[in-house]
């Protein structure tokens, strides 16, 4: 960000990718204001029509959004594909989600009169979009919203506008009413005043915990307007009673670092029977060496890319350090490849005996390692964390899972599976510090729209028969 602009830069080159001049707030927020009735007052069958050409129009550019995606973000291509054919596929299964979710229902009722369940819109969201994934994520929030009939304001990242603004256009061009779907170039001060602004009717965040937790505050007097937070988490994998150790530890590095570690869902945190801590760290890092790290478009494909920026690079690094200060044990050092850019190797570190093991996200390709002497303190130390959204175990003892699922306190509890790569055919969200009760994905459709119950008659028929003066 420069002045007024917003500028994008690759971070897998440092060439400037694109440009253009800061929104203004007030004028998109009633420019939506004034255009979401009509869109409301249309058939659901139109919406879900003009969206379906929405996932079309995505499909004939899927080849200029990929490589897009992957020059902002800096992952690999064959990420940045997936990544759009979620978007796509998330048309159809949000027609789905609000068929289920948002059903009407009609009940029989006394003297010929009947109940009746819909659903209505907020009127104007806010969407906030977070960086590593420009397209998918926000994606997730904005097809829910406007088949429900409301208008979106959507502020992608600062560190990946093109993409955000190329997913509008999308939608534009869908025939998806330009005044219904508006896209704010910005950074924080823009987020912050479109948060704030009195004419929305709620926002949809995804992003860090820190900044959820300030707009939780920032809503607090304001219980009249929606707020639906997703943010990170602290995530464990446990390993108990696993035999398999190539399967194991391509769970783990899957986990960590997919994404260059740069998911919500990455583990955070690995978890090891003491007995067998020796076997299972000496094949993750032995795999965790052969990882390619390069840029989007190199050949072979890479494995991961870089992190988004040179600050997230040195924070990471930084933090690794700091972890070693208070008593880490290194395993394999996170390494910068290319001398100012912000490709960087994943990092492992054993904090068995830190005593107060900070519990923060840290957003990259570090993952700590932890002993454990019994299942009862691994599931514990799965827990010793504020947030709650992913938790896996990896082990082959069905037993283990029953107890594990029944004490993981996360919103996605998984078996001998990733911590990441959660369907959008589910919800997906979690407790603590890791959302406000929200799911979205399956179930954005929850807050999106609002049930109303109506009791009606045909014919207005009534007495009082009780309490009356004669005459």
């Amino acid at each position: 960000m420069a002045g007024t602009e917003i500028i994008s830069t690759e971070p897998a080159t440092g060439a400037i990718l694109w440009r253009r001049e800061i929104g203004d707030v007030d004028a998109e927020v009633a420019l939506a204001r004034a255009s979401w009735a009509a869109w409301a007052a249309q058939p659901l069958a139109f919406r879900i029509e003009a969206l379906r050409r929405f996932g079309n129009v995505v499909r004939a550019r899927a080849d200029a959004f990929t490589d897009l995606i992957a020059r902002e973000t800096g992952k690999p291509l064959w990420e940045a594909r997936t990544e759009v054919e979620s978007v796509i596929a998330k048309v159809d299964i949000s027609v789905g989600a609000y068929a289920e979710r948002t059903a009407q229902r009609r009940i029989d009722a006394p003297m010929g009169s009947r109940m009746a369940v819909r659903h209505k819109p907020h009127g104007v969201l806010a969407v906030l979009g977070p960086y590593n994934f420009p397209a998918h994520l926000p994606n997730g929030h904005i097809v829910p919203a406007l088949l429900a009939g409301n208008a979106v304001i959507f502020k992608p990242s600062e560190k990946t506008p093109a993409s955000g603004v190329f997913l509008v256009e999308c939608f534009h061009a869908a025939g998806v009413p330009e005044g219904c779907i508006r896209v704010l170039i910005g950074g924080p001060t823009e987020g912050k005043a479109l948060a704030e602004h009195p004419d929305i009717d709620g926002l949809l965040f995804t992003g860090s915990a820190r900044t959820g937790l300030l707009l939780n505050r920032s809503f607090a007097n304001r219980p009249e307007k929606i707020l639906a937070l997703e943010m990170g988490g602290n995530n464990p994998i446990i390993v108990w009673e696993s035999p398999d150790l190539h399967s194991t530890a391509a769970l783990i590095v899957q986990s960590a670092f997919t994404t260059a570690g740069q998911r919500c869902t990455a583990a955070r945190r690995l978890i090891v029977d003491d007995r067998v801590y020796d076997q299972v760290i000496e094949q993750v890092n032995k795999l965790t060496g052969k990882l390619i790290v390069g840029e989007p478009h190199a050949t072979p494909a890479p494995f991961m890319g870089c992190v988004i920026d040179n600050e997230s690079a040195d924070q990471l690094t930084e933090s690794f350090l700091e972890l070693m200060m208070r008593g880490g044990r290194p395993i394999r050092h996170p390494e910068r490849l290319v001398e100012g850019r912000p490709f960087l190797t994943p990092g492992l570190i054993d904090t068995t005996e830190l005593k107060d093991r900070p519990d923060i996200e840290l957003f990259g390709p570090i993952l700590q390692v932890i002993r454990a002497k019994t299942f009862d303190e691994a599931i514990a130390e799965a827990n010793n964390t504020r947030y709650g959204l992913s938790a896996s175990l990896i082990s082959q003892n069905p037993a283990l899972y029953d107890r594990f699922w029944a004490n993981a306190r996360a919103g996605i509890v998984n078996w001998n599976k990733p911590t990441n790569g959660a369907s959008s055919s589910a919800p997906f969200g979690g407790i603590g510090w890791s959302g406000n009760h929200r799911p979205s994905a399956y179930y954005a459709a929850d807050y999106c729209a609002y049930p109303v119950v109506s009791n009606e008659a045909d014919q207005a028929r009534a007495s009082i028969g009780v309490g009356l003066r004669d005459g």
